[in-house]
């Protein structure tokens, strides 16, 4: 009986609707799953015989931005000039004289990156030296583990996870550290010198470096009382003897005048 019902409706339809439908429905069957379904609303609309169904946009794929590349800080190497000689060849007069192609392979435009950093170093020993002949010096170690360390920290900008480098880099700042704290201690102008020329901010170190717990808290102000009670004592200690022993010379002082 429904399904006499359901034929009957659906022959009162007229055929243009039928037709209407079934195109519609060929059309959202045919769009990709990731197409955005806003674009058929929105399209452009296609008369056809039956009637009208919207069309779907074309997808436009849009190229990303090109990323910005990080700029560092400027290395300790751009201030040498290409045109410079090499440490080995500065000294030497015929390289002076020579044509510009091998004037060219001695300088630093072909130089390695080990002979960069070699003749840098030369720079910064020669700052803070105390003589020509100066090799051993705390000063002198005080640049060539500083050239070392910028050197470190420039590797490590390009490759963190260089692990190895990094704890190179951590000893070599230590071993400079108490070196400076060694020169501060007998040769403060030299150590003022030291910082300055070769561009070193010394820090101080922390007076404590435990982290501090309420436990730790508490054995510290209870150490202090203690400390102060000792004191305390030793102080009510001296006045004794220092009131005894002025007791005895004033009774010899008796003695002796009563003698007389």
């Amino acid at each position: 009986m429904f399904t006499n019902i359901g034929l009957r409706a659906v022959l009162k339809v007229p055929a243009s609707v039928l037709r209407e439908s079934s195109a519609a429905l060929c059309c959202a069957a045919s769009v990709k799953p990731w197409t955005n379904r806003s674009s058929l609303l929105s399209g452009p609309k296609v008369r056809s015989v039956a009637g009208s169904f919207a069309v779907p946009q074309p997808v436009r794929h849009y190229a990303r931005a090109a990323k910005k590349k990080k700029t560092g800080p400027e290395s300790q190497l751009s201030d040498l000039p290409p045109t410079m000689l090499k440490m080995d060849y500065a000294a030497v007069p015929l390289a002076q004289t020579t044509d510009d192609l091998v004037k060219r392979l001695l300088s630093l435009e072909l130089a390695t990156h080990k002979e960069k950093l070699q003749l840098k170093q030369e720079q910064l020993i020669a700052k803070v030296q105390r003589d020509e002949s100066d090799r051993s010096s705390e000063e002198v170690q005080v640049a060539i583990l500083t050239a070392r360390i910028r050197n470190y920290q420039e590797h490590l900008q390009k490759h963190h996870k260089d692990k190895a480098n990094k704890r190179r880099m951590l000893m070599a700042i230590d071993r400079r550290k108490k070196i400076l704290k060694h020169l501060r201690l007998i040769r403060y102008d030299a150590f003022e010198k030291v910082c300055e020329q070769l561009g070193i901010t010394y820090t101080f170190p922390p007076e404590y470096y435990r982290r501090a717990t309420r436990r730790w808290m508490a054995k510290k102000e209870f150490c202090i009382k203690v400390f102060k009670a000792v004191q305390k004592q030793k102080a009510e200690q001296r006045l004794k003897i220092k009131q005894s022993s002025g007791s005895t010379d004033t009774e010899a002082a008796k003695t002796n005048a009563a003698d007389i």
